[in-house]
């Protein structure tokens, strides 16, 4: 089977590739410049590096690489979008068209483009599906009676905000929302919620947007996600199963686990 990857940053697309080159699949890489690993290339087809403002240029080549299905792995950085790259023709018009600028309505907006051209956008879970979180708890040690209490609001707090589309997480401390993720990311926003509690322990949500599909911007943890709480105090770790990529999960659940530190995975509301 012949795909075309759209490559961000992260592990997520390096493990994309390796799953495609295991099943024997061939995968185009379109890989976004300031976004995406260089280890992408060797793990390619061929790979073909685009700025996140060159929506043209990345049509042009699905189209001559005969590519009818691509998917999207990794995250853009946001931040881009306040870059000095100037939109290409197609990006400038796409902009233009949409009441708002955030991740459902601009990735959404490239999905119609994508779809006028003939090019479908595919699951971004198609090729690891085993590394979706399954339900109930998956360290050693459970969340406790207060992890449990600050879960649970944290998972209310976040899906109430979902549809605003502003972000994925939320730390929580004492029945408090410490800070919610816009732009910055996960880790920036521990930190910056680390800050503020004075040592009091944190938790994390990470939840889903209550959207049918996984195309794009699909929640994930890994090692990094880990070591960010270690440092940052946070205790408890709440995700969608179902519906959230764990990265090199026997190395996390490990470091976890050492750390003393609880996972839970949840089945989203509706599901």
């Amino acid at each position: 089977m012949k795909y075309g990857l759209i490559a961000g940053s992260s592990r997520f697309p390096i493990l994309a590739l390796e799953k495609a080159r295991e099943l024997g699949h061939e995968v185009v890489v379109i890989a976004l410049k300031d976004n995406a690993p260089p280890e992408v290339e060797p793990l390619a087809a061929r790979c073909h590096w685009i700025t996140i403002a060159e929506l043209g240029k990345l049509i042009d080549i699905l189209k001559s690489e005969g590519i009818t299905q691509v998917m999207m792995a990794g995250q853009v950085k946001h931040v881009s979008l306040f870059s000095t790259l100037k939109p290409d023709w197609r990006l400038f018009k796409l902009l233009a068209s949409l009441p708002e600028r955030n991740t459902d309505a601009l990735i959404g907006g490239v999905r119609r483009v994508l779809e006028e051209e003939g090019i479908q956008l595919a699951d971004s879970t198609l090729l690891l599906k085993s590394l979706l979180a399954f339900e109930g708890v998956l360290s050693q040690r459970k969340p406790d009676d207060d992890e449990r209490k600050d879960l649970d609001y944290g998972r209310r707090v976040a899906n109430a905000l979902s549809g605003f589309d502003i972000g994925q997480s939320v730390a929580v401390s004492g029945r408090a929302c410490v800070a919610l993720e816009a732009m910055e990311g996960t880790d920036a926003m521990l930190r910056r919620a680390g800050a503020l509690v004075n040592g009091r322990p944190l938790r994390l949500v990470k939840a889903s947007r209550r959207r049918a599909h996984l195309q794009f911007d699909v929640p994930a943890a890994g090692p990094d996600t880990i070591r960010t709480m270690i440092e940052t105090g946070t205790t408890a770790l709440s995700v969608d199963a179902g519906r959230t990529l764990l990265f090199d999960r026997q190395e996390m659940l490990a470091m976890a686990n050492e750390a003393r530190i609880a996972i839970v995975g949840v089945q989203p509301e509706g599901e």
